[in-house]
């Protein structure tokens, strides 16, 4: 750190001048002597007068880096960041229990000094400190911040020439005099650049905003696409409304129908590069990698020592006494883990450790380091640990709710009677309606579909494959589901002829249908619960083998499970007690006489659902006599803990993936998930963990459009947290989405397509 810099701070405090650090104990306050007025003198710590504001309330604040001071910018110019300063920003969030949780961050223009880049690591330091050792720290790097960073500013990203050194302030005026060109890059992440006013910044794949002050031109390149545009137009109307309150004019105009007044102001008009691609994008291929490494400094000297050199770890390798550092690098990501016990000096270290690391490894100066101290990890940490469990998870059937900061989504429980009017709920429970609807089901016999008894609705058979097709109506529009459902023991032709065969009723349907992938053992709650509140039977065997149907086994154990909605669903398992299970509910089936297990953790549910598989299957429970005798003999079985609802430990996010080129590239749309994020030219992906949603837009190319469930599985196995490869995959067409997709997005519009966004917004310019 610059020798300058604690010569000025050591100044300020010797000078006591009014802007500089304040003095704060952390419990007990006492004033030793009068100095300026807003300046007071507290035993221990320093702190700076603006902490006293931070974090109080939920919402984002941002300060600049002025002369080594901390400065307020006003809300309305948060997203504007000038290249030559340095900001600390802090997002509080409100969690269930009405703790606050922090998220701060300090930001470095590609042109700040050492100077200010070492004051705001040391004023976010302080206010961590401030906040109680709370906060989860990032270092952002202008042109690589984090998605979480990423995610306040919705509407983009403004980088502007020049900074503190050059006289300019963050201040909104009546007269405004100014000549700038700004370049809109990104459609996933919108950032403007300020870049030279003249010709030779343009090309023709982008769109540029020349801004006069009163009179802002938009320019639209040639090969920029409509999505683009739209970001571009949205940009133009904050600087309108924001920088200049409304009193600026907005002017659109394409390549080769330049308006005279950017003629005037940029000169003739020259030959213009086609322009690089939107966005560097990285090989996602890798980004299951990582590795855990150990810091210390008990000699005296920091040292880093590997733990463990693959993922998944052990959340037991992270020890209480000391820090460690999560190595992403291949996914430009490095996370410092403080233990609550760790000395004060590692945990003050820990960024410096970071940085250390870094220059070690040989990563980019830009790598997005995470600070994170014991008990606030994020979801994004924990998806490189097996079977993380939190401090504060519950046992049994209980819900612990912990906040995070991917998507703020309310936890909705089940009501059937309410889905219709509950989007949030049909999400979160994968149920589109209370399964009443219409359905056929055809079973496939070679490269056929036969249909099956509708006596016989609700068993299946795990050698065979399935076809389910699903009526219903919502919001006035009729829609319709394909359940392709494929038994573990169905075989490679069956499975093929399955989507071949879903493929042929998507068309004669006019393509609108919904199309799900299921595997068996991974049944939505919604194809649970289609068959009149009975379970969902799965009989081992199948029967479309040569012979017929396969004949039932002497003895038969069923196991019966439920979801969060009510449904059940009865699994043949092996005659063993072995597989018997605590948390569950199993039926077992002899010639002689049948028996219900009650597991100590099943719920009403399933002891209601064993009763009714007796009677599906038509045989009556007895006591329970040799029913350790038919089971080969009492043997340990499984009595885990069910693990805590999902939507806490893995919230939904939202995608686009790419895997034509034959490098697959993944890119997350940051902050809260909005219907405007769904670009009609691409093909996106929805990750809720127990499905992925394949959505397609309209405009979207033939080869994503092919490509697209193989992006989504690719997706699946190259997610660090190890997913399951029989995670249902969900495909969806622009226009029929159902509420179990449109949920997880607050207020959707069923008609926002029914015009142009892009037109639409070019309205709004005329307002």
């Amino acid at each position: 750190m610059s020798t300058v810099f604690y010569a000025v701070l050591l100044q300020c405090l010797i000078a006591g001048l009014a802007h500089c650090l304040v003095l704060h104990e952390c419990t007990v306050e006492r004033k030793i002597r009068p100095y300026h007025h807003d300046i007071r003198i507290y035993d221990s710590m320093v702190y700076h007068p603006e902490f006293e504001r931070a974090g109080k309330e939920p919402g984002l604040q941002v300060w600049r880096i002025e002369k080594f001071d901390l400065v307020a910018v006003p809300e309305n110019l948060y997203g504007g960041f000038y290249t030559g300063d340095a900001y600390v920003v802090l997002n509080t969030i409100k969690q269930r229990s009405g703790n606050l949780q922090y998220d701060l961050h300090f930001w470095l223009g590609d042109y700040c000094t050492q100077d200010e880049s070492g004051a705001a690591a040391i004023f976010t330091v302080q206010m961590d400190d401030y906040l109680g050792g709370k906060p989860i720290q990032y270092r952002e790097v202008q042109g690589h911040e984090s998605k979480a960073f990423l995610g306040y500013f919705k509407k983009g990203l403004q980088y502007m020439k020049g900074g503190v050194a050059s006289g300019f302030k963050h201040v909104v005026t009546n007269e405004v005099i100014v000549q700038r060109v700004l370049q809109v890059k990104g459609r996933r992440v919108v950032r403007a650049t300020e870049v030279p006013v003249s010709w030779e910044s343009f090309n023709q794949g982008d769109c540029f905003i020349l801004d006069v002050g009163n009179e802002i031109y938009q320019w639209c390149g040639s090969k920029s696409n409509r999505f683009e545009k739209l970001k571009a137009t949205q940009f133009a109307k904050g600087i309108r409304d924001n920088e200049r309150s409304g009193r600026a004019r907005v002017y659109v105009c394409d390549e080769g129908v330049e308006r005279e007044k950017m003629l005037e102001v940029l000169g003739e008009k020259t030959d213009l590069p086609e322009g690089a691609s939107d966005d560097i994008k990285a090989d996602a291929s890798n980004r299951k990698l990582a590795k855990l490494y150990k810091v210390s400094d008990a000699s005296g000297d920091m040292t880093i020592a590997l733990v463990a050199a693959e993922n998944p770890f052990s959340q037991s390798a992270l020890e209480s006494s000391d820090c460690f550092i999560l190595d992403h690098g291949s996914d430009g990501k490095i996370f410092v883990w403080k233990g609550k016990d760790a000395n004060v000096e590692e945990r003050k270290a820990a960024m410096k450790a970071a940085d250390e690391f870094i220059k070690k490894m040989g990563y980019p100066k830009h790598t997005q380091v995470q600070i994170l101290p014991e008990m606030g990890e994020t979801p994004l940490f924990k998806q490189f640990f097996k079977n993380w469990r939190d401090v504060d998870q519950t046992e049994g059937l209980g819900v612990a709710y912990v906040s995070n900061s991917i998507a703020k989504i309310e936890k909705v429980p089940f009501d059937a009677s309410t889905l219709h009017d509950s989007p949030a709920m049909a999400a979160q429970h994968g149920m589109i309606d209370d399964g009443n609807g219409g359905k056929q089901i055809w079973r496939i016999e070679g490269s056929d579909k036969v249909p099956v008894d509708p006596s016989t609705y609700g068993q299946f058979y795990g050698g065979d494959s399935y076809i389910i097709l699903y009526n219903y109506r919502h919001g006035g529009r009729q829609g319709h589901i394909i359940y392709i459902w494929q038994g573990k023991d169905s075989s490679q032709d069956e499975i093929g002829a399955s989507a071949i065969l879903a493929a042929q009723l998507d068309d004669e349907l006019g393509g609108g249908p919904v199309q799900v992938r299921v595997v068996q053992g991974k049944e939505p709650a919604h194809l649970m619960g289609l068959f009149g509140g009975k379970p969902m039977v799965v009989h081992q065997g199948g029967t479309s083998r040569e012979g017929g149907q396969t004949a039932p086994a002497e003895t038969q154990l069923f196991q019966v499970r439920s979801n969060s909605t009510g449904c059940t669903r009865a699994v043949e398992v092996d005659a063993v007690s072995s597989n018997l299970n605590s948390n569950d509910a199993f039926v077992l089936v002899t010639p002689a006489a049948s028996f219900i297990w009650v597991g100590r953790g099943a719920c009403d549910t399933e002891k209601r659902g064993a009763q009714q598989l007796c009677d599906i299957l038509g045989v009556s429970s007895s006591e329970l006599g040799s029913f350790w005798d038919t089971l080969g003999g009492k043997a340990d079985y499984r009595t885990s803990a069910r693990l805590k609802d999902k939507m806490n430990a893995h919230p939904p996010q939202l995608f686009a993936c790419s895997n034509k080129t034959g490098r697959f590239i993944i890119e997350e749309v940051p902050g809260e998930m909005t219907q405007e994020d769904l670009a009609t030219d691409d093909v996106m992906i929805l990750d809720t963990w127990d499905q992925v949603f394949v959505w397609i837009g309209n405009e979207a190319h033939d080869d994503e459009k092919t490509e697209a469930m193989t992006s989504a599985a690719r997706y699946i196995e190259t997610d660090p947290a190890n997913r399951d490869p029989r995670t249902p995959i969900v495909k969806i067409k622009q226009g029929f989405e159902p509420p179990t997709f449109t949920g997880w997005f607050l207020g959707w519009d069923h008609d926002y397509w029914s015009t142009d966004p892009l037109e639409r917004a070019m309205a709004e310019l005329e307002i």
